[in-house]
């Protein structure tokens, strides 16, 4: 994964990332943090203010896809098909390959883990992983 100025994350990445207390990693590897409001439903915490809520835009292009994904999944992958220079955070495979096939730069939460290695945020990757 590259560093990006813009990261969409599904609502697994939050989950995960906080009940790892690792949230910050994600502003350590990017400029914009963005969810949906459907994932910040998802999520039912509040927020971080670094976090931003953003809803598509082109609500076809989430309809559409909610004939395969969930709600949420959906309207991650609808909102990073409008945000330019953006990474996806999927950890569902069913997700990952409709990102892939429509040519959507994505990665998952343990990408996000080792790019925080990769950039110097954490020394090592498996004491992360292991609280999971």
């Amino acid at each position: 994964m590259q560093l990006s100025s813009n990261l969409i994350l599904d609502t697994s990445c939050l989950i995960i990332l906080s009940k790892i207390e690792e949230l910050e990693l994600l502003r350590g590897i990017s400029n914009k943090i963005y969810v949906t409001p459907v994932i910040h439903s998802e999520y039912g915490q509040p927020l971080p203010e670094w976090v931003l809520v953003s809803k598509p835009e082109n609500t076809q292009y989430q309809k559409i896809l909610e004939l395969d994904l969930d709600q949420g999944e959906a309207s991650a992958i609808a909102l990073s098909m409008e945000i330019q220079d953006s990474i996806l955070i999927l950890d569902e495979l069913k997700g990952r390959k409709i990102a892939e096939r429509l040519n959507l730069k994505f990665s998952g939460t343990f990408g996000v883990i080792l790019k925080a290695k990769q950039t110097g945020l954490i020394k090592s990757v498996k004491p992360v992983i292991d609280k999971i």
